[in-house]
């Protein structure tokens, strides 16, 4: 006989079963056709690095054509770098550590291409003799962007049985306009077009007034609207494309660099082409600093190629992170070196780095070989003071951006500062040629593809000085001696390039991208 306690007690398991196995069903949910966090919508979001790379599609896809496939490829992979061996730590110790792990020091690569060179008869293209039309390149992928932009400002509408004609003004069929046109379309192209849109309906009802005796006062005078609500802090992505203009109008002289000497003492390491080897982490020596430094191995073309010497000036414009001032300061040559960033934080970054790498720092360098400055460098005043400067400017960082989240150009919220990074580059380089003695020269460099932010802003800079300062300048052709360095690098020279020479992403050897041109002000 079962009690009725025990009958309770085995009906009170049962349900304590079911309920268990009811807890761990999963009861599918349907989500409401308006919820804004629908798992499809979070799947398919464009993160800042989509962004980037299908810009890049559409831009370098137009300039480079099939090339591009490669490019984006290398650009995608991790990149490799270089060693360079810190000349005040254990020298030799470190050389033979390298060396022994099959790195090669990059002179002897230089001394063999040397030899090959004048074993050879072949002649090294000069610079812009045989260039791709990178003009008409870009003014059809303007043209095609401002198409889009207009469209999505003044949607065709389907209901209408036929496609909503565009005012003519927007159409854009005359891209060579006047000169004055054509600066006016770069401070606000799309906010004049778009009064100009409006111009008809304002001819309309510009005598639409309001009798106060049939209504109240304050409607007797008609206010037009002159822009679209909501666009006031919009900018067009076609406006980016505007900076780029290479017909010289201003005193241009393009010659060969005389000669190139690579530094006696500098000691960069690297694997051959087509071997992705990781260096091992840096080490402390005896002085108490670091072995050696490792950075992107086509950043040390533009401290290279500056050629400093001893008891000269030198100016680092945009110094940090830190590397390339520290390769000027290890070719030994360096008695006066300022460091100049904008922020605080990039300065203290840039500290860090001396601090590691360079003996006895604050007693022997801080202060006085070696002076930081916090500065816009558009804002540097020391006119004519300076024998060499670097200008390594802010860029898109084309590889960054790619492969980063964090501090992502391509951020929606910073629109505005991408399309105007141009503007922003050529204030900086101008400024630099001011801060150049007569006869002094400067690098200027980028980690961009970008011929906007390339030859464009060169030619911009070299424009503005000329033109408000009466400065003259003259490039200097790299080619001849850029070929040195063809055991190590790919080089885009001299396709598609006027004023510069650039390092493209390659697989087997992921370099870059790093554009350089330097320039020399005239007496």
């Amino acid at each position: 006989m079962i009690s009725c306690n025990q009958f309770a007690f085995a009906g009170f398991n049962e349900l304590r079963k079911m309920l268990k196995v009811r807890s761990i069903c999963l009861l599918s949910r349907r989500w409401k056709s308006g919820a804004k966090k629908r798992w499809n919508v979070l799947q398919n979001r464009k993160n800042n690095c989509d962004r980037a790379l299908e810009n890049f599609d559409d831009f370098y896809g137009s300039v480079y054509g099939s090339r591009w496939k490669n490019m984006r490829a290398a650009l995608l992979t991790r990149h490799k770098y270089v060693a360079l061996v810190n000349n005040f730590g254990d020298t030799e110790q470190t050389c033979g550590m390298l060396e022994s792990d099959g790195a090669i020091n990059m002179k002897s690569l230089i001394n063999l291409a040397q030899d090959r060179l004048k074993a050879s008869t072949e002649t090294v293209p000069e610079q812009g003799k045989s260039r791709h039309e990178i003009e008409g390149k870009l003014d059809a992928l303007l043209r095609k962007q401002q198409e889009r932009e207009v469209a999505s400002i003044y949607p065709s509408s389907p209901e209408d049985g036929a496609s909503a004609q565009l005012p003519l003004e927007l159409k854009f069929d005359n891209i060579q306009e006047t000169q004055l046109q054509q600066t006016e379309q770069v401070n606000n192209p799309f906010k004049q077009s778009l009064t100009k849109a409006l111009e008809e309906d304002v001819k309309l009802d510009e005598h639409r007034l309001v009798d106060p005796q049939f209504g109240t006062g304050g409607l007797y005078e008609y206010m037009p609207a002159h822009s679209i609500k909501g666009m006031e802090d919009w900018v067009a992505e076609s406006e980016h494309y505007k900076y780029y203009q290479t017909s010289a109008d201003f005193p241009l002289t393009i010659e060969p660099e005389d000669s190139f000497h690579y530094p006696e003492h500098l000691s960069l390491y690297t694997y051959e082409m087509g071997n992705c080897s990781d260096f091992k982490g840096p080490k402390k020596c005896i002085t108490g600093v670091l072995s050696h430094f490792m950075m992107d191995g086509a950043s040390t073309l533009p401290p290279l190629f500056l050629q400093v010497q001893p008891g000269e000036r030198v100016l680092d414009a945009c110094a940090s992170p830190g590397g390339k001032s520290l390769l000027m300061l290890q070719t030994l040559h360096l008695d006066h070196l300022v460091c100049n960033d904008i922020q605080e934080s990039r300065l203290n970054k840039l500290r860090k780095v001396m601090q590691e790498y360079l003996f006895d720092y604050k007693e022997r360098w801080a202060g006085k070989r070696l002076i930081f400055s916090q500065s816009d460098a558009r804002n540097l005043d020391q006119y004519e003071q300076f024998d060499k400067i670097l200008v390594d400017v802010p860029c898109t960082t084309d590889r960054h951006v790619l492969n980063e989240q964090d501090n992502n150009i391509f951020k929606p919220t910073r629109v505005k500062e991408r399309l105007r990074i141009p503007e922003l580059q050529a204030g900086i380089l101008a400024n630099c040629l001011r801060l150049l003695r007569p006869g002094g020269s400067l690098v200027y460099s980028t980690c961009s593809l970008s011929p906007i932010q390339n030859d464009g802003v060169v030619h911009m800079a070299l424009q503005k000085v000329f033109t408000e300062y009466g400065i003259t300048a003259t490039i200097k052709d790299l080619s001849r001696h850029t070929a040195l360095f063809s055991d190590v690098f790919k080089f885009e020279h001299p396709k598609g390039l006027k004023y510069g020479q650039m390092v493209v992403p390659y697989l087997p050897a992921n370099f870059g991208p790093m554009y350089f041109s330097k320039i020399t002000r005239n007496e």
